[in-house]
């Protein structure tokens, strides 16, 4: 670890202590409840932290995510960790929801009518298994005729990507193709049937 301050030391070795043990990202302001030392400390212990495992390249790093601190594998070693997990992984998203939960991310506070609108399908199904699954929950409902719920993602959701906030989504920007291939795109579905049933019921 490379060197601090002696007076950081000790609660450097308390954060790690309590983020070894902890399920979920655990906030600053818990961190200080904790030790008993402002916030600001905190946020200075475990930057300190991060740059030393960063500096010793170590297989794990102390990130941010969802509001709070956790230890999680280094991006580097992603290929090993993704070999060993899904040995005995559990049945992956299916296209279709993976698409739905993109749009709910990026266009969030959404209605499964609107999310049915941008598919071309119906969304029930999927915000069905995505909410089971802990990734969508309502947060509120729409204020015109009706009152739709409308749908967000959740802390989980956060979690699982490793994001600190949906404002670190990657910018939509550069998924987008180029004019030629929207063209080519656009000719082949003039041609092609329209899906009437979501793929993923």
């Amino acid at each position: 670890m490379s060197p601090f301050a002696p007076e950081l030391r000790g609660d450097a070795s308390a954060i790690e202590a309590v983020l070894v043990v902890a399920i979920e990202p655990v906030p600053s302001s818990l961190l200080a409840e904790l030790l008993e030392i402002p916030a600001e400390r905190v946020e200075l212990v475990c930057a300190a932290l991060a740059a030393s495992y960063e500096e010793e390249e170590r297989g794990f790093e102390l990130a941010r995510v969802a509001g709070g601190y956790r230890f999680q594998s280094h991006p580097a070693y992603r290929g090993h960790v993704e070999r060993f997990v899904l040995d005995d992984a559990p049945q992956r998203l299916s296209p279709a929801a993976l698409e739905t939960l993109a749009i709910v991310a990026y266009k969030q506070p959404i209605s499964r009518a609107q999310i049915a609108a941008i598919r071309g399908v119906n969304a029930d199904g999927v915000i069905r298994a995505l909410g089971s699954r802990g990734y969508v929950e309502p947060v509120g409902r729409d204020a015109g005729p009706g009152q739709a719920v409308l749908f967000g993602t959740t802390q989980l959701f956060l979690e699982r990507l490793g994001l600190d906030s949906t404002a670190d989504l990657p910018p939509l920007g550069q998924f987008v193709p180029d004019v030629s291939t929207v063209e080519a795109l656009e000719h082949v579905l003039r041609a092609s049937p329209i899906p009437t049933a979501d793929p993923e019921e």
